[in-house]
């Protein structure tokens, strides 16, 4: 897969360009000074460590949607073991901007299921880009219901600007098909895991979203709405995306202060789609730290820590009535 970089990270670019040519030189034998690679290595390891150190909240915006960011699939390839895809959702259509299946994760059998992108054209367009519809909802709910019968945990991978749109996806229903997979993961007699691994697009995000532990990676984002949408509603002009992005609390940091998600997943150095092995590690960590807390815990139990675990989130005051 070719590496692409985004307008902050075009100082990698250069240095990632160098240390490639030496190392070719050095494979056919035409490079022999192997110190300028060492050299080259450390620079780059400065340089990324200097340019992510001060990331604004738009530039992680763009580091969720990252080209070269690892999709469901791929966690699933890696991660998981014995892994068996299910297709439809039993009703209608199987919908591909959705995957779902069984297998295990380090011995312990899953459910899974997750939006996943597509790496070019016409892989997105086969995939939605990552946004479902109501059938992709329904086929999530399937896979949840089915680990509830077998009394298995839930883990949910979340990367998604949003439900998808267009007509199609309204004339069936879509609000209502989210809104029914929300009341479902609410009472569901089995653990969930949800883990934000790109995109956490409104209720998009949310069909899959609800869970006992809500795991986000560390330039994951997840909102009610993206930058571009609230700039142009509330600023009239998309030049406000990075004031947006700020004020939108949509980064993992954030969240996680204000009570949102359970833990951030830590990415590697320079994010997760300069080093994939290291970001399936991690997140693989944080699932099982997660996965064993929470299997010790009674399914009534667990069902209504769910329960007091959303009505915690967010604050209101209530008004004096007013006599006229």
């Amino acid at each position: 897969m070719e590496r692409k970089y985004l307008d902050f990270e075009k100082p990698l670019e250069e240095i990632d360009k160098k240390i490639s040519t030496l190392e070719v030189g050095k494979k056919n034998g035409t490079v022999e000074n192997v110190e300028d690679v060492v050299l080259l290595k450390q620079q780059l390891a400065e340089k990324t460590k200097e340019i992510f150190s001060n990331l604004s909240d738009w530039q992680i915006v763009q580091l969720s949607r990252h080209p070269n960011r690892p999709h469901t699939l791929d966690y699933i390839e890696n991660i998981f073991e014995e892994f068996i895809e299910l297709h439809g959702d039993r009703c209608s259509a199987d919908d591909t901007a959705v995957v779902i299946g069984i297998g295990k994760f380090r011995g312990i059998p899953v459910a899974i299921a997750g939006q996943q992108k597509g790496r070019d054209t016409k892989e997105n367009l086969y995939r939605k880009f990552g946004m479902a519809h109501p059938a992709g909802y329904r086929k999530a709910r399937r896979i949840m219901k089915l680990a509830e019968k077998l009394h298995i945990p839930v883990i949910t991978f979340i990367d998604t600007p949003g439900a998808n749109p267009d007509i199609k996806a309204e004339e069936e229903g879509q609000a209502l098909v989210i809104a029914e997979n929300l009341m479902e993961m609410a009472m569901l007699n089995t653990p969930i895991i949800c883990v934000i691994t790109g995109e956490g697009g409104s209720g998009g995000a949310l069909g899959i979203g609800v869970g006992d532990r809500i795991l986000m990676q560390e330039y994951s984002i997840y909102s009610v709405i993206s930058p571009e949408g609230c700039a142009s509603i509330l600023w009239k002009s998309q030049s406000a995306v990075e004031e947006a992005a700020k004020e939108l609390k949509l980064t993992a940091r954030a969240l996680l202060d204000l009570g949102i998600i359970d833990t951030i997943i830590p990415e590697p150095l320079g994010g997760a789609h300069r080093d994939w092995s290291k970001a399936f590690e991690l997140t693989a960590s944080a699932i099982y730290e997660n996965i064993r807390d929470i299997k010790t815990i009674n399914v009534e139990q667990l069902v209504e820590l769910r329960y007091q675990k959303y009505r915690k989130i967010g604050f209101w005051n209530e008004g004096e009535e007013k006599n006229e």
